[in-house]
């Protein structure tokens, strides 16, 4: 299929929610993706953040395929050896005393959080607690209650009436006024995504905790973004020194495949039928996620994660230094932007860098975001940014 057959099918057939480059992409490779002409382009996005060992990863190939050959669902009806193994390994890797839930997306995994801290908040006080605590900049989703409780009004338009109960401080600082005799839970992005790549200060972000605790009102992290090892640690929990009640993740923990998570200390809040999914957890999902986690466990372990690290922050730093379209660098880890002078030059960056063969996103009003696959070769690194700044400098 050609690129305008494509473009004339998908103009024609889908839903124009998307404001998509007029690109398509035919396979993968590592870090890079070759679009319908053959052309070669370095992924400095991973499907924002999804495809987090790269493309055409053979361990999860066979796994995948594997598991095809077997069973892909059955529903959560019956037991799944695989939902189980994996909920397992994510207690494990978090050090946290919690048990799991899984979904099929970060919203998903999301509204579950809300659920559960509504029901919290319904069977742990004599009158009602209802109100979630929210940030301004933050991102939690695209469904009614995430859009809500996300606080950007610009993705609030044409959607009202919203579910009640959101309540959006404009700083953490401004989260202690913000509370009140009906708040239950505070829910939080440690290095907000969407809003820009802004990471929350640390000592800030220990002090609320301490607060919450003290008035028995749960902490819950959204790591759909920041989990998975994209901050440099299993979670972007364990960097800050906190213990949440509740976190989210999706993304990354399933490299490509659906999959969300919703992790809780309150191990026994739900019961047979307050929560459910069809496909979250299946058979292929689970599967996914223990092959995407042990991969991303060795890359940990071996320093050579740290080591990425290290060097996509150095040729960061060189861009800043060499660039006048840059004011700072932002982010933690390979969760990482460039704060451009402007709107229009983080545009003009974004599409630039795409016709010169790599792949970055757009973040907040002026970040050019990098989410790298979290197994991207020290080549790719190097040959990524050189491509980059023929772009900016």
């Amino acid at each position: 299929m050609t690129l305008e057959e494509v473009k004339e099918i998908d103009s024609t057939y889908v839903m124009p929610t998307y404001g998509r480059m007029q690109i398509a992409f035919e396979r993968g490779e590592g870090a890079r993706l070759y679009d319908l002409q053959g052309r070669d382009y370095i992924d400095f996005g991973s499907g924002i953040g999804v495809n987090s060992v790269g493309y055409g990863n053979q361990r999860l190939s066979k796994v995948l395929a594997d598991q095809t050959h077997k069973l892909l669902h059955t529903s959560n009806l019956y037991l799944i050896p695989q939902q189980a193994l994996l909920a397992k390994k994510l207690v494990e890797l978090s050090g946290y005393d919690m048990n799991v839930f899984f979904a099929n997306s970060g919203a998903e995994a999301n509204e579950g959080m809300i659920k559960l801290a509504r029901k919290y908040g319904e069977v742990n006080f004599s009158k009602k607690r209802y109100k979630i605590i929210t940030l301004a900049s933050s991102f939690h989703g695209r469904t009614l209650a995430t859009l809500k409780a996300t606080g950007q009004e610009s993705y609030h338009r044409f959607f009202s009436p919203f579910p009640d109960g959101f309540v959006i401080a404009q700083s953490l600082q401004d989260v202690y006024a913000k509370i009140d005799d009906e708040t239950c839970a505070v829910m939080i992005e440690l290095i907000q995504g969407e809003g820009g790549i802004y990471a929350l200060p640390k000592e800030e972000v220990q002090k609320l905790e301490k607060h919450l605790r003290n008035k028995e009102i749960l902490l819950m992290i959204d790591e759909v973004q920041s989990g998975a090892y994209r901050s440099g640690e299993f979670l972007a929990s364990h960097l800050y020194g906190i213990s949440p009640d509740v976190i989210a993740l999706a993304k990354g923990i399933g490299g490509g495949v659906p999959i969300g998570a919703v992790m809780s200390k309150h191990k026994d809040l739900f019961q047979a039928g307050d929560h459910g999914s069809t496909f979250g957890g299946n058979f292929l999902s689970t599967s996914a996620s223990q092959c995407v986690l042990e991969i991303l466990e060795e890359e940990k372990a071996s320093g050579a994660l740290q080591e990425r690290i290290e060097l996509f922050d150095h040729k960061l730093e060189e861009c800043l230094r060499d660039s006048q379209k840059f004011i700072k660098k932002v982010g933690v880890g390979l969760m990482v932007g460039l704060e451009a002078r402007d709107a229009q030059i983080q545009r003009e960056v974004i599409n630039q860098a795409l016709e010169s063969g790599v792949i970055v996103l757009r973040a907040g009003k002026n970040i050019v975001r990098f989410l790298p696959p979290l197994t991207i070769s020290r080549e790719e690194i190097l040959e990524g940014f050189e491509r980059f700044r023929k772009v900016i400098v």
